[in-house]
């Protein structure tokens, strides 16, 4: 079986690919939003989002990028992974290097989004809170969580 490759910290010239990942991602597990919000919030993710975090990504092989996070104040602001690489291990392998290294223990998700719910419990999350609207003030829930304490 090959190894995975390190992660990596993305460069400025990667940041076209990162919206590509976060907008197929999106597409895939967002089916709530219309799409007008969709392009929307691309424009915010290149435009402010991406520098306002911390970036690492997961390359493949063939150097396509895999998926990636963004951590910044202990919270992990986005995860991503390119659908072809859903269930193979890139978004845990990204979440624990987010709690690991960079060390982050909250997140929110959107509530509308039961795979990325179920992702987060299964990884050690639990919900601690929510609101009614997005970042953005949007109708899109949010739910706080927070990583579990561990005796």
């Amino acid at each position: 079986m090959r190894q995975p490759s390190p992660l990596q910290t993305p460069h400025l010239r990667d940041y076209p690919e990162l919206v590509q990942v976060w907008e197929d991602s999106v597409r895939a597990t967002h089916d709530f939003l219309p799409e007008a919000y969709i392009l929307l919030l691309r424009e915010h993710v290149l435009r402010r989002y991406l520098d306002a975090v911390m970036l690492v990504c997961s390359k493949a092989p063939n150097r396509c990028i895999q998926g990636f996070a963004g951590v910044a104040n202990g919270r992990v602001d986005m995860l991503f992974v390119a659908p072809a690489w859903r269930g193979q291990g890139v978004g845990k392998r990204l979440l624990r290097y987010a709690i690991d290294e960079l060390n982050a223990e909250r997140l929110d998700v959107n509530e509308q989004n039961p795979q990325a719910l179920g992702f987060y419990l299964h990884e050690g999350f639990e919900v601690i809170g929510r609101s009614e609207t997005d970042g953005l003030g949007q109708p899109y829930p949010l739910l706080h969580m927070r990583l579990r304490k561990t005796a």
